[in-house]
């Protein structure tokens, strides 16, 4: 038995697509408005064998199978395109229903930690997160990278959300002016404690800018908060917090450093779950903060980090906490420069 699609009526694909005419040299596909590069001299190259003789005639059939879609120039009949406009729609209504997802599980383990009177979490909610949370962060990258294609203009050095020569020093600053305007906004502060970047010019690699920007931030708001509550809000003279970030072959290394104090040993674990705060209180939000301007405060969930690292192992990366009890805390976010890293599933 075969489920037919709701939204398709009868004979709405019945539409024979349309071939523009085969030129020697560059093609245009007249639907994309694309510049084709012609294939003619790669196919040449790739039909005779070092010495010269000609290449079996299964190999030539092979070639014409991954070759033939460039050379017809396909122009797609218009109610495909309009059926995909309204997949896109879709896709962009979905997207924004789920918005407030991680504020609202949030509150939801909050109410769990309240009526069950723990400070811990339980190896199996732990887990689920971290495979919830992971699936989200997936659907909502290929769900970005589907509207990006359709609907955002092109541009040179992007294919969708994905940025070919990501500059890790304009994301760096990005970062660094909205954490510390969070921090003065949250404590009142004239100015927040300093951030000192170190960072090439010209550090440029293939990511989606908006994950790199989340874990900056994250990182960043939670070393500021560190410094602030740790020598006072009356302090005239902050320590500065540092940035570092570091080129290798395989891994692009930020380094986050203050001095705001550390956190206990026993506690390095707990800064992984979903349920640990240093925050005394965690803050009450209204019901209906999705339907308003709402803004998230500077801490009191306990998302921050597990969220990030698990940013950053989406590509492969990691994020790692060394901490140095009464003096500060280091925070190293590596990000894998190389193609041959896949998303995990597991």
């Amino acid at each position: 038995m075969t489920t037919e699609n709701p939204s398709i009526t009868k004979g709405m694909y019945t539409s024979s697509p349309v071939y523009g005419s085969v030129n020697s040299g560059a093609r245009k596909v007249a639907a994309a408005g694309r510049y084709v590069p012609d294939t003619t001299n790669k196919l040449q190259g790739s039909q005779t064998g070092s010495s010269g003789s000609q290449r079996p005639q299964d190999v030539d059939d092979e070639n014409s199978r991954y070759y033939a879609t460039i050379d017809e120039g396909v122009r797609w009949p218009p109610e495909i395109l309009q059926y995909n406009k309204l997949f896109t729609n879709t896709l962009k209504t979905i997207k924004r229903r789920h918005d407030p997802v991680l504020t609202t599980v949030a509150l939801g383990i909050n109410e769990y930690k309240k009526r069950r009177q723990r400070t811990g979490i339980d190896e199996s909610i732990q887990a689920f997160l971290d495979r919830f949370y992971m699936s989200r962060i997936g659907i909502r990258m290929l769900i970005g990278q589907h509207v990006a294609l359709n609907e955002q203009p092109r541009e040179l050095d992007h294919v969708g959300i994905i940025c070919t020569k990501t500059n890790v020093k304009e994301l760096a600053e990005e970062a660094i002016s909205n954490a510390r305007f969070t921090c003065e906004s949250y404590y009142g502060l004239y100015s927040a404690p300093q951030v000192q970047l170190v960072c090439k010019d010209d550090l440029n690699f293939m990511y989606v800018p908006g994950h790199l920007s989340h874990m900056l931030f994250e990182t960043l708001k939670n070393s500021l908060r560190a410094v602030v509550e740790t020598h006072g809000q009356d302090s005239d003279d902050f320590p500065a917090v540092k940035l570092i970030v570091a080129e290798g072959k395989e891994d692009i290394t930020i380094k986050i450093s203050d001095e705001g104090g550390g956190i206990p040993r026993s506690a390095i674990p707990l800064v992984w779950t979903y349920m640990y705060t240093t925050v005394d209180k965690t803050p009450d939000i209204d019901p209906d903060f999705d339907k308003t301007d709402f803004q998230a405060p500077l801490a009191g969930f306990g998302y921050g980090l597990p969220i990030s690292r698990l940013y950053a192992r989406y590509f492969g990366g990691d994020l790692k906490l060394i901490s140095m009890e009464g003096y500060g805390t280091d925070v190293y976010l590596h990000l894998n420069r190389l193609s041959t890293s896949s998303e995990p599933l597991n």
